[in-house]
Order: structure tokens, then C-alpha cells, then sequence
């Protein structure tokens, strides 16, 4: 079954959307800097507001370990690594942290994923390569290099993913789930009904 994630939460009414329509997964912004990045006071009143059966994935670009230890580890299911994150880094973070740790890889050559999928993370998040993005650009991945890409780790494809190419990119890729932000917006912010049209769309698929 293609599993949902619907990332950018930051309000109370997102919260709420989510709660309804019950994606597999909720991801949080929370390194500083990004148009949807939240503090670490905004995601624990979230975080408590969220269905416990909805997983909670943070996501960290390049952050220092003491923040993600002293703030968010015990709290969260998932660490998604959005940056230049390796394998020292990887091995760091699982000494205090035993939910899963998916890493973030910008598809602008087949070589760039499977480097990526050598790391001992657990899931890969292939995400569009816009030049200096390091993600939430809105932008499709490049399906052509995806597919020349040999993947060994489950994967969510990232990028762009909306109600219009998530069938066929269900189709294409077999991911593991899709990974979805910027086309469930109006206005910036995160919309009920276009959350629960493309979340339909994806169990439709299973």
C-alpha cells in the first residue's frame, strides 16, 4: 500500500486536516530558515494534537545533533535528513534515537540516488534538484532518472507531487509513498479539501 505524507505542518487547522483524513505520515519543518519551518515550542502543542496513529517525521537540514537530542527526540517517529548528512552522522543520531531516519536525495543524476541509497538510513525521500533548494521547491523530480537509478531502499517520491501526476507517478515509480506539500496549498497554507482529494486518489491506487 503507496503511503501518504503530508509535510509543512505548522497550524492547529492542519493539524485538524490531518486528524480527519489520516495519512500514514505528518512532517514538520524544524530546522530554522524554510518558508514552513516551526519552533520547537509551535511542534510540541501540534505534535500533542495529532492522532497517535498519524507517525511524525522531522525534518533537519544539517542540524546540530545536541538540538535534535535536546528537543525532538523523543518525541518523534521519523528523522527525515534533508542536507549533507552521511554515515558518521547517521550513526550519531541512532545513538539516542530509535525511530527510523529517511534521507532526502535531489534526483539530478541516477549516481546522486544511488549514493544515497548506500547510506544506512532507512528509506530514501527522492525529491526534485532545483540549484541551491534544498527542497519544498514544488518542482517535479525527474521521473527519467529515477528510473535509470538502481534503489535497493524503500522510497517516497518528493517534489511536486500532486493531484494531477500522482496516479501516474504511482504507476511509473512504485514508491513506497508519496510525499506531499506545496499542491495541497492555497495561499500558502494547507487546504482541507485538496488534502483529502489526493489522499483519495492514493488509496485508490492500493
Amino acid at each position: 500500500m503507496v503511503k501518504t505524507k503530508i509535510c509543512g505542518i505548522r497550524r492547529p487547522q492542519d493539524i485538524e486536516f490531518l486528524n480527519l483524513y489520516r495519512p500514514e505520515y505528518a512532517g514538520f519543518i524544524l530546522s530554522a530558515g524554510f518558508k514552513r519551518s516551526i519552533n520547537a515550542q509551535t511542534f510540541c502543542e501540534l505534535k500533542k494534537e495529532l492522532d497517535s496513529s498519524i507517525k511524525a517525521v522531522g525534518v533537519f537540514v544539517d542540524e546540530k545533533l545536541s538540538e535534535i537530542k535536546k528537543h525532538y527526540a523523543d518525541k518523534l517517529d521519523v528523522i527525515q535528513l534533508h542536507g549533507n548528512e552521511g554515515d558518521e552522522y547517521i550513526s550519531k543520531l541512532r545513538e539516542f534515537f530509535g525511530g527510523e531516519i529517511w534521507k532526502a536525495v535531489r534526483a539530478k543524476t541516477a549516481e546522486d540516488i544511488e549514493l544515497a541509497d548506500k547510506l544506512s538510513a532507512d528509506k530514501l525521500v527522492i525529491d526534485s534538484f532545483v540549484e541551491g533548494k534544498v527542497g519544498g521547491t514544488g518542482k517535479q523530480a525527474d521521473t527519467e532518472v529515477i528510473k535509470k537509478a538502481r534503489i535497493t531502499k524503500p522510497f517516497f517520491i518528493a517534489g511536486g507531487v500532486s493531484e494531477q501526476n500522482v496516479k501516474s507517478l504511482i504507476e511509473m515509480l512504485r514508491p513506497f509513498g508519496a510525499d506531499i506539500s506545496s499542491s495541497v496549498e492555497t495561499d500558502g497554507f494547507k487546504d482541507k479539501d485538496k488534502i483529502g482529494r489526493i489522499i483519495t486518489l492514493i488509496r485508490e491506487e492500493n
